[in-house]
């Protein structure tokens, strides 16, 4: 009898034991030593604390641009090509109406084709380690006075296929300047905008509306001058009135074609000249 009650009491005993040692066969690793077993109590206990220290995941931003953002809203290295020393800004969408802000040292910026309205001294006053802007193909119209005054270094500079209706004060180590297709006349060049650009050689003021040619600076190699409202040019123009022994073996290429201007009447203004320039002659 009494054997029979020891085995009453003790079968659902043994059974509930042997349950629970199957449950922790399941958490515990099998055949883990005594101090490797402390250790993966320790380290699970730290994991935990670890999970429930961490912040959430930030939820990804899938929220449009607002209607009427436009490029100056994001970082300019989201929008544009950033390689070493140079930026490329080329027809950016959402649209581009201003300068972007350049990371430091960039030495080339390319922003083309964009809706860039006007230039600031603010826009470049930081990164004066630029060489060459081409801003060919916006909207400018202005242009600050002093917009590129720190840019000492600058030799190319590009404001093509824009709406200028006058110059800013240019860099005087610029070596290459293109103003063609814009809205300029002569009112709007200053008498002495190119003089002290002693380094010039390449000057393309194509497809504006000047009425004469402006000062030219001995070190310029190419001038492109079609497609204006040139009616005359003299003596003074090209060469020196004072000085008949003066020569420009540097202006190797001129353009004037298209314009008014005819050019056989002003026999004596490019004597100075090794070439003629290319212009209506009859």
């Amino acid at each position: 009898m009494k054997t029979l009650l020891l085995t009453c009491v003790l079968l659902p005993w043994l059974a509930a034991a042997s349950a629970r040692r199957s449950e922790d066969s399941q958490l515990i690793p099998a055949a883990l030593p005594g101090r490797q077993l402390s250790g993966y109590f320790t380290d699970h206990l730290k994991s935990r604390r670890a999970r429930r220290a961490l912040p959430p995941a930030d939820e990804p931003d899938d929220s449009p641009i607002p209607e009427g953002g436009d490029a100056s809203d994001l970082p300019t290295c989201l929008l544009c090509v950033c390689l070493t020393g140079s930026v490329y800004c080329e027809e950016v969408s959402p649209d581009m109406t201003s300068v972007p802000t350049l990371p430091k040292e960039t030495a080339y910026l390319y922003a083309r084709f964009n809706k860039i309205k006007k230039i600031s001294t603010k826009d470049f006053a930081n990164t004066v380690t630029l060489k060459r802007i081409d801003l060919t193909g916006n909207m400018i119209s202005e242009i600050e006075d002093g917009a590129f005054s720190k840019l000492s270094l600058l030799e190319e500079l590009s404001l093509a296929e824009n709406r200028l209706v006058k110059l800013p004060m240019l860099p005087n180590k610029l070596t290459s300047f293109n103003a063609n297709y814009n809205l300029l006349k002569t009112k709007g060049v200053k008498a002495n905008a190119f003089k002290k650009l002693t380094k010039l050689m390449n000057l393309f003021l194509a497809d504006n509306q000047l009425e004469a040619v402006p000062h030219i600076p001995e070190s310029v190699r190419i001038l492109h001058l079609q497609n204006n409202n040139i009616t005359d040019v003299n003596i003074d123009t090209f060469c020196r009135s004072n000085d008949t022994y003066y020569l420009r073996p540097s202006l190797s290429e001129v353009r004037m074609d298209g314009n008014p201007v005819v050019l056989s009447k002003y026999p004596d203004s490019f004597t100075c000249m090794k070439v003629l320039p290319v212009g209506r002659y009859r």
